[in-house]
């Protein structure tokens, strides 16, 4: 047996032997005992939960590794409930699967649309079920170690500001002001979910930037200039590896960029430049101009936002983004 199939064998291993939870969430009382008895006969550590919201807080507070979900419930029934465990980010790559007596294929659509990795039908078959669930928990498990390669780079990004005192809370504040501008432009949840991730790690390719260089208290003279030019494109080369850090990369390499072409590394122009850049851009030059630098003070937001208009004119800032931007902040 060669070692890579012995160490695939081995995480398997470890996956299985591992404990599993699961949340069952049916109105039906003798369902729920019926699925505890089939489920935790082979092992799983069983929660249960009779109506949507019991289902949500439940799902917030154990973090199973599959949910079992039925359709027909008073209230709020199994899509929406799948719909909102899959709109928010600490819960969406919890696999559900959808426990249902009907067979017509528009039910089915209406459970993908919400968001369900699979479906089983009533009466349940204990191979089926067993199957099905031992399927998706493999599958949360190696979502699992995405998600710690993913949280492995948000470290270091925030790592990185504990370093420096005058740029500490800068990429956090950058995200939220930019998700809140995303959202008044009305970008999609996706979009928005994007360049909130883009905000935290914009400007993490200043780890390869000299901190003599970042924390000089005069100006910098065109050499050195030069040099912290380089960090989008070495975020850029950072994040790249990462799968889903990919619609995050045009963001990282080109937030320095200008409406008018004077900006770094690409010299990128009006709409050539990535939306999320442009707004991006708009968040990082209002959090720098408004907080403390070895150089200088920070300016009063209403001097900053004055200043933002002045380039506007001059053709660094996309306008109309800008002015969106103000409104966010009022």
């Amino acid at each position: 047996m060669s070692l890579a199939v012995k160490s695939i064998e081995q995480i398997n291993g470890k996956m299985e032997d591992a404990q599993v939870n699961i949340l069952v969430v049916d109105d039906n009382h003798r369902n729920v005992e019926l699925l505890d008895a089939l489920l935790s006969s082979v092992g799983y550590n069983i929660f249960k939960a009779y109506n949507g919201e019991d289902a949500l807080n439940m799902a917030e507070d154990v973090f199973p590794h599959v949910i079992l979900l039925d359709i027909r419930m008073p209230g709020m029934d199994g899509y929406e409930v799948c719909k909102r465990l899959k709109e928010k980010m600490t819960t969406r790559f919890i696999p559900v699967i959808m426990l249902t007596a009907l067979s017509g294929m528009d039910d089915r659509i209406k459970g993908i649309e919400a968001g369900a990795d699979d479906f089983i039908s009533k009466p349940f078959q204990k191979p089926e079920l067993l199957a099905r669930v031992k399927s998706l928990i493999r599958v949360k498990n190696l979502l699992g170690e995405l998600e710690d390669a993913r949280n492995v780079i948000f470290s270091l990004a925030i790592a990185l500001e504990f370093n420096d005192p005058y740029t500490h809370g800068h990429s956090r504040r950058v995200s939220a002001m930019a998700v809140k501008l995303a959202g008044f432009l009305g970008l999609s949840q996706q979009e928005q979910d994007n360049i909130r991730d883009a905000g935290f790690l914009h400007d993490i390719g200043k780890i390869a930037t000299d901190k003599d260089v970042l924390h000089k208290p005069g100006a910098l003279n065109g050499k050195e200039y030069e040099h912290v030019k380089q960090h989008p494109v070495v975020g850029e080369k950072i994040c790249s590896p990462l799968k889903f850090a990919k619609p995050l990369l045009p963001i990282i390499r080109n937030h320095h960029e200008r409406f008018n072409g004077t900006g770094y590394p690409d010299g990128l122009t009006r709409d050539n430049i990535p939306l999320g850049a442009r707004i991006i851009g708009i968040a990082d030059i209002y959090d720098a101009l408004t907080s403390v630098r070895p150089y200088r003070r920070g300016m009063p937001r209403e001097v900053t936002l004055e200043v933002m208009k002045l380039e506007a004119g001059k053709g660094c800032w996309d306008r109309e983004i800008l002015k969106a931007f103000v409104e966010t902040l009022e």
